[in-house]
């Protein structure tokens, strides 16, 4: 009877020693738990910061690479050289111009991205990734509309991947250097265009002062006054801006 008795027992006392055991290692384990999932999110919350911080000093070379700032700083800066005075306006000043025209230029095109990415990601409608896509839409198109077709023919053909069958299967990192050799071509066009008028004064200049036998009066002195008189008298700034805000259209 001892025995029956002992062998009826034996089931009960291991379940009871096994449930004293994990209830022993059950706070060890919820502690450890816990631990974990906060290192989890530290980690995710410093990765966080690490993409902010990289996103936020890629931002000038994103702003120059796929907006209109590339065509209206290089045509600022050459009409600055044509002029004769490479110091005025100030680099401050041809900066800040460039960037409030850039702006306006622009001004659609990020309308467009608040509208269809920014605030559907904000009333958390669409995710991270979605967000993303819709943003850079806008940019793909503005960036088509100003890139010759010869410039996006060229990176297809260098690029290694596998020919697009459309425009929407361009890639974006064939794109953008494809929009800013565009970009710089247009810019040297206007240029040019720019430069002609204050050629002009510069050879009469240089003409009258050889013929009067003053070959050691520098022209650039005399042709200064007459440029910036030019440039007042068919209100240069008027001009110029309109044409690069027209240039994009």
């Amino acid at each position: 009877m001892a025995a029956v008795a002992l062998v009826l027992l034996l089931p009960l006392l291991l379940f009871t020693f096994l449930h004293g055991a994990s209830a022993r290692c059950q706070p060890d384990q919820d502690e450890r738990l816990g631990e974990t999932l906060e290192k989890a999110s530290r980690n995710n919350t410093l990765v966080q910061i690490l993409l902010l911080i990289t996103a936020l000093a890629l931002a000038p070379a994103v702003l120059i690479c796929v907006t209109s700032f590339t065509r209206v700083i290089v045509i600022l800066s050459f009409l600055r050289n044509a002029i004769g005075t490479p110091q005025m306006p100030p680099n401050q000043v041809l900066i800040g111009t460039a960037l409030f025209l850039s702006l306006f230029v622009m001004s659609p095109v990020v309308a467009k991205v608040n509208t269809e990415a920014i605030q559907p990601y904000m009333r958390e409608e669409i995710d991270r990734e979605q967000a993303f896509e819709r943003g850079l839409q806008p940019l793909r198109d503005f960036m088509f509309k100003q890139t010759d077709a010869a410039d996006l023919a060229l990176f297809v053909s260098l690029s290694s991947g596998e020919k697009p069958a459309s425009p929407q299967d361009v890639s974006t990192l064939v794109l953008v250097p494809a929009f800013i050799i565009s970009e710089l071509k247009k810019a040297y066009v206007i240029a040019f265009l720019i430069y002609i008028p204050f050629m002009v004064i510069d050879v009469i200049v240089a003409g009258t002062l050889m013929s009067m036998g003053m070959l050691m009066l520098p022209p650039m002195i005399i042709s200064l006054p007459f440029k910036l008189l030019l440039f007042v008298m068919v209100d240069g700034w008027h001009l110029i801006v309109k044409s690069l805000v027209t240039s994009f259209k």
